[in-house]
């Protein structure tokens, strides 16, 4: 018997695996003359504003209950407040394909996160896979411990390191506290625009120098891809996804997005891709699929 190809299914896989690699790419131009905390807030807005007018166009749009408001503007602190926007202001100071390296480590510290509050057990395996990829986050330093010297720098992989930090949050938050939820795009709707306010006001806080008449076309347009690709059409797409397959076969794709974003830093905006980076890149990849790779589990057959 033939078996028939989910066509919206393989285009929700694709997406995620190709679009949220070019947001590495968005963000890098984006941030080149607009402040970063404007940027992440920006795009977050238009986002809501996406989904708000979907969801009252379907007759959707409804208060969720201060109990599940709780939770999303938790989810939201952590996964875009924290995660995009620290990654945001990483992308200031150091290249769109060492950022997208390093945020690929945030399943290790998933995994040690939750091996830390019992949520998973430990194994040889999650721990071999730890130190493969952390062996590679030493190919990219072993030589450029001097650049750990620069102010700049420091604060760009301090940022990223944050941001690892709060993703991981977010997502051992949501594998303990699993809910079901009925409408994911007014959820996503909430967190959206909970960020959104969050991050501007960040934005007027700590931007030295706003100046909207400096805002080039490339970067307004870059925020406009990174709020309709990045975040709504990304979104929508990883919940499809998880609705057809397990969170492991999609998280699988997302080692794709590492490689995506260090070819289109090369390819866009010259960004070098020495020896160490591509050794990098493989153990780190490796040392993720390690960790997280799990063996189907067999049909019975009777």
């Amino acid at each position: 018997m033939t078996k028939t190809v989910n066509i919206k299914l393989v285009v929700a896989l694709l997406i995620v695996a190709i679009v949220w690699g070019t947001t590495y790419l968005g963000i890098r131009v984006a941030v080149h003359t607009i402040p970063p905390w404007f940027v992440a807030g920006l795009r977050q807005l238009i986002a809501a504003l996406i989904l708000l007018i979907i969801l009252w166009r379907k007759g959707e749009l409804a208060w969720i209950g201060w109990k599940n408001l709780r939770r999303q503007m938790l989810l939201s602190s952590l996964m875009i407040v924290i995660a995009n926007g620290m990654t945001t202001v990483a992308e200031q100071t150091i290249s769109s394909g060492l950022t997208s390296l390093l945020n690929s480590l945030a399943p290790i510290a998933v995994f040690l996160g939750s091996v830390a509050i019992g949520l998973q057990k430990p194994s040889w395996k999650g721990f071999i896979g730890v130190i493969v990829g952390f062996s590679g986050v030493a190919f990219i330093f072993r030589d450029g411990l001097s650049e750990l010297l620069d102010p700049n720098y420091q604060t760009g992989i301090i940022c990223i390191a944050i941001a690892i930090a709060g993703w991981a949050g977010g997502t051992i938050y949501t594998k303990k506290h699993t809910l079901q939820s009925s409408n994911i795009f007014l959820d996503l709707f909430y967190q959206f625009a909970f960020s959104a306010v969050v991050q501007l006001i960040l934005a007027v806080c700590l931007s030295p120098v706003i100046a909207p008449a400096r805002w080039s076309i490339e970067s307004l347009g870059a925020v406009g891809y990174l709020a309709v690709f990045g975040s709504v059409i990304g979104y929508f797409s990883y919940h499809y996804a998880l609705k057809k397959v397990s969170a492991t076969e999609v998280s699988m794709l997302s080692y794709f997005n590492t490689v995506i974003a260090i070819f289109l830093g090369w390819l866009v905006l010259d960004e070098v891709i020495t020896i160490d980076l591509l050794i990098a890149t493989v153990l780190i990849i490796a040392g993720v699929f390690i960790t997280n790779y799990k063996k189907p589990a067999r049909a019975v057959t009777l």
